[in-house]
Parts: C-alpha cells; sequence; structure tokens
C-alpha cells in the first residue's frame, strides 16, 4: 500500500500537483520547510505556489508501519528532486501519515515535507 501511494502521489505531484486536492481533507495538515497549512484548499494552493515550473522526484528509500489504532498508516520517504533545469537534485525527506477515509481508501492526515542540506 505504501508503495503504491507514493508512487501515485509523486507522479501526480510531478504532471500536476493541483491535481492532488482529493488526496486531503478539510482537517489534514501540511508542513513544508517548516510552515504549516490546514485544509484541503490551502494545501494545494500551497502546493501550487511553489517557486518552480516542472519537478521530478527519485525515491531513495521508502518504510512504512501500522499508525494509531484506527488503521492509520506512517511512511517515510527519502530521496532527490531536480526542479526546472537545474543540474544538481536536492535531497529531501517526507512523512505521510495516511488514515482510512470508511470507503476502502485512505487519504493524507499529515504530510511533512523537508530539503536535506549537506
Amino acid at each position: 500500500m505504501a508503495e503504491q501511494f507514493t508512487e501515485f502521489y509523486y507522479n501526480q505531484f510531478d504532471a500536476d500537483r493541483k491535481q492532488l486536492a482529493p488526496l486531503y481533507r478539510d482537517h489534514s495538515m501540511l508542513t513544508f520547510e517548516s510552515a504549516s497549512v490546514l485544509g484541503a484548499g490551502a494545501i494545494v494552493e500551497k502546493l501550487g505556489s511553489l517557486p518552480f515550473q516542472t519537478v521530478k522526484h527519485a525515491v531513495s528509500t521508502l518504510d512504512a508501519q501500522p499508525s494509531g489504532e484506527h488503521g492509520g498508516i506512517l511512511i517515510l520517504i527519502t530521496g532527490a528532486l531536480l526542479v526546472d533545469e537545474e543540474q544538481r537534485p536536492m535531497n529531501y525527506s517526507q512523512v505521510f501519515q495516511l488514515m482510512p477515509d470508511g470507503a476502502g481508501s485512505y487519504f493524507i492526515f499529515n504530510d511533512v515535507f523537508k530539503l536535506v542540506f549537506g
């Protein structure tokens, strides 16, 4: 499940990040480089306002484990991303907490993204 979600999320992000809205809910939270936003609309607005046109994620590691008693999944990803015409990829880490949506699928409850320098 974690691998399928991660592949879907990054493919969608790299193609058109504004289309990620259905993966979030009104009580979802994104922390992107220490700035937090709450709610699907604000999250997609933040992702859409990022200062690059093209991006390509390359996952290096992916670890997942059950989270809580309600069937959640915690996913930790490390990887590299190339933006626009940059030649050197930037390393990043990202954590997702997925929660069941009650309809047999999951939504992103928490999303924390951080570039890794050094």
